[in-house]
């Protein structure tokens, strides 16, 4: 069982107060915190049923909604948007605040971030931060792209701006983005059958006004930003080289490249010479693997990397 509570703190925007969620396991002692960095078009509290699971195993469970997501917006008008400038940075900043809040009031517990899809590159830039005070990062749904695409992205992006202003919401960006994810997945019932096999957890997610809204254009353009960031070798090599990194996902998600580009990114990892590189992609599983037909095998394996790598410095008790 998990003691399940909802917080705000201001964001490092100066404007929007971020909205977040930790859980706390009811009893026992706790081993380590877990930080959940969530993916685009979503919110934390998606992730509550594996937060849980990793609670009754001894873990604390903490996240925040990014500006332009869940219960981070003021209105359903700011969906999709971070800043008008730097809005990946306020985001890194946010996490950090964060993860400052909870290492303060549990000093002596190891703690790990675990960054999926849109999560799983600001984990990679987080760590290239702030990776020193990690004890370890699950990097899930990740993917690569070269840097020529993402820049044609970006100023793409940069020039529909001009014409239509930051906040405005480009459908030929958006088709751009995810418009072949499921070509592989043909006839697709839904347009978002890439995401999981589970169809239940689809239609749920097709119904949620919080997963289907399209990303303004200035945050297309941080995203962009961010692709190129984590694709320098100059900037995986700021990742320190004792951090142990788990790189996950399905063999099936399209982000991932169908696995290649996961591999990829693992490669890149291996030669900036970090000492403790894991990777482990499920055959049949698609984007979200936690929320995968066996994500019960995912939520184990998680757990097992998530205990290997923790290193108590001294008991923290109810």
């Amino acid at each position: 069982m998990a003691i399940k509570q909802h917080f705000y703190y201001k964001s490092s925007d100066g404007i929007h107060k971020i909205s977040g969620y930790r859980w706390l396991p009811e009893q026992g002692t706790y081993l380590g915190i877990v930080q959940i960095v969530h993916g685009m078009v979503e919110y934390v509290d998606r992730y509550d049923d594996f937060a849980r699971f990793l609670c009754e195993n001894g873990y604390i469970v903490v996240g925040e909604d990014h500006l332009g997501h869940g219960d981070s917006v003021r209105s359903e008008s700011e969906w999709g948007y971070f800043t008008k400038y730097d809005g990946f940075n306020y985001i890194i900043k946010d996490l950090h605040t964060l993860h400052l809040k909870q290492a303060r009031e549990f000093p002596d517990l190891p703690y790990f971030f675990l960054g999926h899809s849109m999560g799983s590159f600001l984990t990679r830039i987080y760590i290239s931060y702030y990776g020193k005070s990690l004890a370890g990062a699950i990097i899930m749904g990740t993917g690569n792209q070269p840097p020529v695409l993402a820049l044609l992205g970006k100023g793409l992006a940069s020039l529909i701006a001009l014409f239509k202003g930051e906040k405005y919401r480009s459908r030929f960006i958006n088709n751009l983005a995810f418009g072949s994810y499921n070509r592989r997945f043909k006839p697709a019932r839904t347009p978002y059958d890439w995401l999981t096999k589970d169809k239940a957890i689809v239609d749920e997610y097709r119904k949620d006004p919080r997963c289907t809204f399209i990303f303004t254009i200035s945050a297309y353009k941080e995203l962009f930003d961010g692709v190129m960031y984590v694709g320098k070798k100059s900037n995986i090599g700021k990742t320190p080289k004792e951090l142990p990194l788990l790189l996950t996902s399905g063999a099936q998600d399209p982000v991932g490249g169908f696995g290649k580009g996961v591999i990829h990114v693992y490669d890149m990892y291996k030669a900036a010479g970090i000492d403790d590189v894991s990777i482990k992609l499920y055959d049949d599983d698609r984007h979200e693997i936690l929320n995968e037909t066996d994500r019960a095998q995912v939520y184990q394996d998680i757990l097992a990397w998530l205990v290997r790598n923790t290193h108590l410095e001294s008991d923290s008790a109810l």
